[in-house]
């Protein structure tokens, strides 16, 4: 598994606490390929780069809650915010604000 352009540590929320990753409440992280949701994780694969766009789409190998599932995402740096990223899924997009290096 290979480091992606979006590896790090993201707040869900203006309030999340950076330092709890995979909880409601915390922070998400990417990391090595490998997206940490809350209480789920999923193996970023399949990557192809969107034309004309600062986005990956990838093919998310997911598990958690006892199941196992894959969909398709696509991650791309958030124009408005440095080090921001927006993640969508089918029907839902997302904006993480990276978390300080130091709470990482």
């Amino acid at each position: 598994v290979l480091a992606t352009p979006y590896d790090g540590t993201y707040r869900q929320n203006a309030n999340s606490e950076c330092a709890l990753v995979g909880v409601d409440g915390g922070a998400l992280r990417i990391d090595d390929g490998i997206f940490y949701g809350v209480e789920m994780e999923c193996r970023m694969t399949r990557p192809v780069t969107v034309v004309s766009m600062d986005a990956t789409l990838y093919t998310m190998r997911c598990s958690g809650d006892d199941q196992i599932w894959t969909e398709r995402s696509m991650v791309m740096n958030d124009a408005e915010v440095d080090g921001g990223i927006i993640m969508i899924w089918d029907g839902y997009a997302f904006r993480y604000t990276r978390c300080d290096d130091a709470t990482e």
